[in-house]
């Protein structure tokens, strides 16, 4: 750079009023130039003195200036003044990386997103709840009286597992509600159930080991498998669940078994207790880790909600795992494992060295939220509000489309699945309704293989009754070709 260039980039302007002290414009000024190249390697400054008359700094801004870029190694000094360091330079912004000049891990190309960008508020959403009808008020209750008792006890790092407190209340929750047999020194608190499930394979399984899923099942299971390098393989449901046949245990016996018995996701199917017996034995022969995601079936709408598979008999080879965002609200980011007792003591070093316990006020409400009753009160009126929402995307469904509509599930849970023709694209119809502002799931995008049905998960948590209406009879008009 010659004398000349050196005298404009030094000494272009100031802004005395930015958003930036003067300092902060210098020395952004210089690191970008040396970085770019504009300013060569070796190059000499000007003295700091003459600098600051040129510039009408105070020449402290200046020697500031010049310290922080030799601390950053950008500047060496000596006594004959200053200069560029000898580094790399960074590309001109005009040639960025090329997507063929990027390595990335071969699992990514196994990870394929299902993630739309829309809003989480758009109607007839699955795996949404009803946001506008949590109690803020006693939530906002119960961490106002935990961050009043213990503010400062609750800033550092806590119990990698999780609050003793939460651990303890949701022990009793679950054995109550649950039908969960297990002690506080079973469950790890985890940031949902997504975390649980990418730590059961993470500490239960090797690369190459074989993991079963529902045929469609929910994507996150593959998505932590695929990320653990195990062999997925698809089992179909039919009407009792998840119907493993003899030779599929013969022939590619699973490490791991991902099922959601209570409440298929997204079928809605539940599996029949001599399914589930048969399940459990199996896999104790096997030495087969099972891990029942227990998926919304806190919303039973006829009887007593089914319990868990994990407390059918003991000792277990099931890991129970939970999630407080559809009973609660999906930020929350708080879920859990029930670990077998014999996973107890094998597991807790690698926990303890792969989480760290953190949401602790978070975690503290909660129990207090379980143990005052408010998170029982709130789901009985989550029931009732739920069971209403789904007669009513019923009775639109058979107005507009007749009685013998076919859809699936409805005992419990946030959703219904239309079935639709095999010759329509439930992928192009989502993209058509998102536009219009709806956003239910396709149930093709559920299926592992190459068979896939074609469908819609309608989900009515956390959308309104005259959306509902509304986005039925939009449905109506696109399947019509209107």
């Amino acid at each position: 750079m010659s004398d000349i260039e050196l005298h404009r980039l030094l000494l272009a302007p100031l802004e005395t009023n930015g958003e930036l002290t003067l300092q902060q414009q210098l020395f952004q000024r210089i690191r970008q130039a040396i970085l770019t190249g504009k300013l060569a390697a070796g190059t000499r400054l000007p003295a700091t003195r003459q600098l600051a008359l040129d510039l009408a700094v105070s020449r402290n801004t200046v020697i500031a200036v010049w310290a922080q870029l030799q601390a950053e190694g950008f500047l060496l000094s000596d006594r004959q003044g200053s200069r560029i360091s000898n580094m790399a330079q960074l590309p001109q912004e005009n040639q960025p990386h090329t997507s063929s000049e990027i390595t990335l891990s071969p699992r990514i190309a196994q990870l394929r997103s299902s993630h739309r960008s829309f809003s989480q508020e758009m109607a007839l959403r699955p795996g949404v709840p009803s946001l506008a009808h949590f109690p803020l008020a006693q939530w906002r209750r119960a961490l106002n009286r935990v961050m009043l008792h213990q503010p400062q006890q609750l800033l550092g790092y806590g119990d990698p597992l999780g609050e003793c407190t939460l651990r303890e209340a949701l022990a009793q929750h679950l054995a109550l509600a649950r039908g969960v047999r297990c002690t506080p020194e079973q469950i790890v608190i985890t940031e949902g159930a997504q975390q649980a499930l990418t730590l059961c394979v993470a500490l239960l399984s090797s690369p190459g080991d074989i993991g079963w899923v529902e045929e469609p099942g929910y994507r996150g299971a593959k998505a932590a498998m695929r990320l653990g390098d195990m062999r997925i393989e698809p089992v179909a449901i039919d009407a009792q669940g998840l119907a493993p046949q003899p030779q599929d245990w013969q022939q590619r016996a699973p490490r791991l078994i991902y099922t959601t018995p209570t409440h298929q996701y997204p079928t809605g199917v539940i599996m029949s207790a001599p399914r589930r017996l048969a399940l459990m034995a199996a896999a104790r022969q096997q030495q087969t880790w099972i891990i029942e995601d227990d998926y919304d079936s806190d919303f039973r709408y006829s009887g007593e909600p089914i319990a868990a598979m994990q407390g059918m008999t003991q000792p277990t080879p099931v890991i129970y795992v939970g999630s407080f965002s559809k009973t609660l609200f999906p930020a929350l980011r708080l879920g859990f494992m029930v670990l077998p007792p014999q996973l107890v003591t094998p597991l807790r070093p690698a926990l303890h060295e792969l989480l760290r316990g953190g949401n602790r006020p978070e975690q503290q409400a909660l129990a207090l939220f379980l143990r005052s009753g408010d998170f029982s009160r709130h789901l009985s009126k989550m029931r009732r509000l739920y069971r209403q929402r789904q007669a009513t995307l019923r009775q639109a469904l058979q107005h507009t489309f007749g009685d013998q509509v076919p859809l699936l599930g409805g005992e419990c849970g946030m959703h219904l699945v239309l079935s639709l023709e095999a010759d329509q694209n439930d992928m192009r119809l989502v993209d058509r309704l998102i536009q219009s502002g709806y956003a239910p799931g396709a149930l093709s995008g559920f299926y592992s293989g190459e068979q896939k049905q074609q469908g819609l998960v309608l989900g009515y948590g956390n959308t309104s009754t005259s959306q509902i209406t509304a986005g039925v009879a939009q449905l109506a008009r696109l399947l019509r070709g209107n």
